[in-house]
């Protein structure tokens, strides 16, 4: 203990603080999520886009750019919203999946499902769903000493080995979370792209995605903080969650399903290689949509498991996402990864470095590795993870990114690569 003390006192000056949340009951969520967002009141309607069409000007109409059919559908939104006593709040073009998604508010005392079951049938609807809430997978550091030595990567994953190999130099990671300090110290330089999706709340850095994009890509070599897990790699911060609560007292950080897609549509259409979605919440269809256009195009879609939801929660449950836990779980499934998640050190907001815990933090280091695969291997190739199980458990990094054996262990096998000819 007094060598991990010393350690850290040498490398930070961090305050035992949080970076996340404390995640309510069921009961108590309920009434936070409706105390928080008013998603309780909201539905997602899909008008589907129509088949472009040859016109005498020699252009095509209504497609996703044409203003004149966004207009129609902006129309058609406003009568079915009229016709069914709803307000028209937001809508937003979703042409991967070939629909526009209109927000409705459903009047007082109209229960969610019989609005969504109601609307679902009109013709002109592909399909309506209720506006889900998600939130982020980390918790606040309560007890113990909070000063620990070292980034737990750096000595089980052998991160310094790791990094002779690669750094996620040519691959982008988008961080779809809360409002990141592109900014800090630590991060500054590191993004390519920085969107907000989630107007009308503050515009402060916020702690969890702040610490999401630290474990992801902090600066390696640059005499502060922390070093990423891939600090080779350029982020994207797009912003599709929001911190309740205040600075002195944070509340849950917590997203809704129309921010999330428009976060998620704006990453696949830029064609990122990783997606990290450290959060969790009900299936559903607009968004488990999208997750499937992302895998069908090789990418990697992260997210953090939730051991008190069926499944682990949603998107983690989503067919050809990689769910993560922090591996010191009591019990972890076959089908999901285990990764560092308790006690680690990142960024957070003010140019600080605070200590973490939580499945968002492992996710986040699964998102790097897996930037570090990509540039290894070809950042089109669709990266293997090497664990404990043939389809899950605690992950070898190591192992994952260089063949290792009984007879060549890690740092054995990282001087071959290192000296052969043909690696990246």
């Amino acid at each position: 203990m007094n060598l991990r003390r010393a350690g850290l006192l040498a490398l930070l000056a961090i305050c035992a603080a949080s970076a996340a949340l404390i995640v309510p009951r069921p009961a108590q969520a309920q009434e936070q999520k409706q105390a928080d967002d008013g998603s309780s009141n909201r539905i997602l309607v899909m008008l589907r886009l129509t088949p472009a069409h040859f016109r005498p000007n020699a252009s095509y109409g209504g497609a996703y750019g044409d203003s004149g059919a966004r207009a129609a559908r902006r129309r058609i939104a406003e009568r079915i919203a009229r016709e069914n006593g709803f307000e028209l709040v937001d809508g937003w073009p979703m042409p991967l999946i070939g629909v526009d998604c209109f927000v409705m508010k459903i009047a007082a005392g109209v229960r969610t499902e019989d609005a969504v079951d109601r609307v679902s049938r009109d013709s002109r609807v592909a399909w309506a769903e209720p506006m889900q809430v998600y939130r982020a997978r980390g918790e606040q550091q309560r007890e113990g000493d909070p000063l620990y030595a070292v980034q737990p990567s750096a000595g089980a994953w052998r991160l310094a080995d790791l990094h002779r190999v690669a750094t996620g130099r040519g691959v982008t990671v988008a961080i779809v979370d809360s409002k990141i300090e592109v900014g800090h110290p630590d991060l500054a330089g590191q993004f390519v792209a920085n969107q907000d999706f989630a107007p009308g709340h503050s515009n402060l850095p916020e702690q969890h995605g702040t610490g999401i994009a630290g474990v992801i890509g902090a600066k390696a070599g640059n005499s502060m903080g922390i070093a990423g897990v891939a600090p080779g790699a350029r982020m994207m911060a797009l912003r599709a969650c929001w911190q309740t609560g205040n600075t002195a007292a944070a509340g849950p950080t917590l997203c809704d399903s129309l921010s999330l897609a428009k976060a998620l549509h704006y990453a696949i259409d830029h064609g990122v290689q990783v997606i990290n979605l450290s959060l969790s919440g009900p299936p559903d269809r607009l968004l488990g949509s999208l997750i499937d256009i992302a895998v069908a195009r090789k990418t990697s879609v992260v997210a953090a498991f939730d051991p008190t939801m069926p499944n682990g929660g949603f998107p983690a449950s989503q067919p050809g996402v990689v769910a993560v836990a922090e591996e010191s779980l009591p019990s972890i499934p076959l089908a999901v990864y285990g990764a560092p998640g308790r006690d680690v050190p990142t960024t957070q907001p003010g140019g600080k470095w605070y200590f973490v815990n939580g499945s968002s933090y492992a996710a986040a280091h699964v998102s790097g590795l897996l930037a570090l695969v990509r540039q290894q291997r070809g950042v089109s190739a669709r990266p293997m993870l090497v664990a404990t199980h043939a389809a899950g458990g605690e992950i070898d990094a190591c192992a994952t990114l260089v063949r290792t054996s009984k007879a060549c262990d890690c740092s054995c096998a990282v001087a071959r690569q290192v000296a052969s000819p043909k690696r990246r």
